[in-house]
Parts: structure tokens; sequence; C-alpha cells
């Protein structure tokens, strides 16, 4: 027997073992008949759990935070379907069906709270979001490392200011009186402009404070999707003689498409979430046709006018219609060939 037909022999029955999330595939291949057969034995959840028992401790706070403070409150929801009363409790009060949201779509207060949170939360969208993007770009291209981080320092700033401070800052600086905007106004046109107490002004005002305040902070993910990108193709265009305009367009905007996407998803999915803090600290007597919106109207509903089961199906309303508007978004970008985010 040569040696070429003794390792055909030795290689008839051969076995590779596969181990891939969770399982352990076991596949017999026979060289002479060319057929394969594959033999699969799932390894239990319980030892794959504590072969990678490090990553599930890592898991376990944000899962013991969104089970406590998200999962387990969810059970409140019935109080909109009830007349809920505080003496009584959940289950003592009286069962009522639909009558709340019937009362809250038929009331005076739902196309004003409707068209308000829209608008601001649009105009958000058109303003705000492109900033991160756009400053993010720009970062990208400064070389001075040193440089690039002071920059980086100083936009992050803002994030960490809190509410009340940046509308006592606005007031200072939109005051009819001695607001130093208002002064240089008064200067050049002779009449002060009541950024504060007139309803037009109050949508650009807050989508004006929320990208001074997160645009800097935003740049965050974007950069982080930009150190991804691959330097070679860079030098690749470079060799072609594309300048930094065609760069940022044809390599660095659509190796961090994805990331935009994800974002713009989640984004749309929170247009009726226009936040509670900033738009009360700015709303006042003259402006609040303009600043009613759902998250102050539960507030100024649940808790000022202890009508607990209006204001919470206001809220479940909200929330229905993010998660529509979340899996509508999604659905999209996965028929137009993109990703999405699941």
């Amino acid at each position: 027997m040569d040696a070429g037909q003794a390792n055909t022999n030795h290689s008839k029955n051969k076995i590779i073992i596969k181990k891939e999330g969770g399982k352990m595939a076991k596949t017999a291949k026979r060289k002479s008949s060319g057929s394969a057969i594959v033999m699969e034995k799932k390894i239990p959840f319980w030892k794959f759990v504590l072969h990678h028992k490090g990553l599930y401790l890592m898991l376990l706070p944000g899962l013991l935070y969104f089970i406590i403070f998200r999962y387990i409150p969810m059970a409140g929801i019935i109080i909109a379907f009830q007349n809920y009363s505080p003496f009584k409790g959940i289950f003592g009060s009286q069962f009522v069906g639909w009558q709340n949201f019937r009362n809250f779509f038929r009331g005076a207060d739902f196309m004003m709270l409707l068209e308000n949170t829209l608008g601001i939360s649009l105009l958000s969208l058109v303003l705000y979001f492109p900033a991160p993007i756009i400053l993010s770009l720009f970062l990208n291209e400064i070389r001075h490392s040193g440089y690039k981080r002071v920059v980086q320092t100083f936009i992050y700033v803002p994030h960490f200011i809190s509410w009340v401070i940046v509308a006592s800052i606005t007031y200072q600086l939109l005051n009819v009186n001695d607001g130093i905007v208002n002064m240089i106004i008064t200067k050049l046109t002779g009449n002060p402009v009541n950024f504060l107490g007139k309803a037009k002004y109050f949508k650009g005002l807050i989508v004006g404070q929320s990208i001074w305040k997160e645009t800097g902070y935003g740049t965050i993910i974007f950069l982080a999707a930009l150190a991804g990108v691959d330097m070679q193709l860079y030098e690749a265009a470079r060799i072609d003689g594309a300048g930094r305009w065609r760069l940022m367009w044809n390599i660095t905007l659509p190796s961090i498409k994805g990331t935009v996407i994800m974002m713009l998803i989640l984004r749309i999915g929170g247009l009726l979430n226009t936040g509670y803090e900033q738009i009360f600290l700015m709303r006042n007597d003259l402006n609040v046709k303009a600043a009613e919106v759902f998250d102050t109207y539960v507030y100024m509903k649940g808790i000022r006018g202890a009508q607990y089961s209006l204001s919470t199906a206001a809220g479940l309303f909200k929330s229905v219609v993010s998660m529509i508007l979340v899996l509508s978004a999604n659905w999209l970008a996965k028929k137009f060939g993109e990703r999405g985010i699941y």
C-alpha cells in the first residue's frame, strides 16, 4: 500500500466540530461517498450563560434598570381605562373602558397639543438633527489632535448645564428691558423684540436652545462611527486627485450612513416627545398657546389637576404612536436596503 492510498483511507471519515453561539455541531464528512452527515448538539442555556458569565454580569445592571423602572410600571397603564381614585386604588376604581381616550381626543386641547408638539418636533428634526452630523464632519477634518481635543471639550460642556441655568441665561439675554440682545436690537432698529412673550417665537427659541446645548454632545456617536472608516479609502481617493470635499461626500458620508439612519429612526420615534423640563421653564402666560405640548399637558392634568386617568390615557396614546413611528421608519429603512435598528 503506497503512501497516497494510506492517506486516502485515513481521511475517509473526517469529523469537524464547530461551536457557534451556544450550539455545538459535529460534522462527519465521508470523502469516498461525497456525502456529509451533520449532527447538532445544543448546549444547555445555563451552561452557555456560565461560559459567558462576565458578559451577563455586565448586562445585569442595565437589565435590572429596565425591568424595575420601565416594565414593572407598565402595569399602571390600567389606570387609563379606569375612573381612577387614589383612595380606592387600582383594584377598587371603576372600569370605564375607552372613555378617557374619547374625552382626550374630543377635548378642546387635543388639536392644539398635536400642532404644538409636531411643530417643535419637526422643526427640531430639520434643524437640530443634522447639526451634530455637520459638526462631526468638521471635527473629523481637524488634523491637529491637541486642538481637536480642546474643541471637543468645549462643545461637550453645554450638555452638562441644567435646563434651569439655560432658561435663566435665555431670559437674561432676551429680556425686553435689559437683555443684551434686545439692547443691540433697540440700538439698531429703535424697538425691542419680545422674544419671550410672543407665541410665534417660542418654537424657534426651544429648538435654538436644544441646538446650543446638545449639538456638541451629540457628535460623540458620529465621531465614533467616523473612527471606523478605513483610511486606505482616503489614501486611494487622494491618489486619484480627490480633495477634502470630495472625500467627505464620497467616502465619509457613505461610511456613516448606517449610523445616521439608525439615529434618524430613533428620532422619528420620538416626534411626540418634546421633553417636559425645557418647555415648562420657558412657558409663561403670554406664550402658553404655543408652549402647551403633550408632556406639559400630562403634568398639568395629572399632577396639578389630579386627573390621573386622563393624563395616563394621553401618555399611553403618545407611547403607542411613538412605537408605530419607530416600526414604520424601520420598515421603510429596510425597504430601501438599509439595516435599520433590528
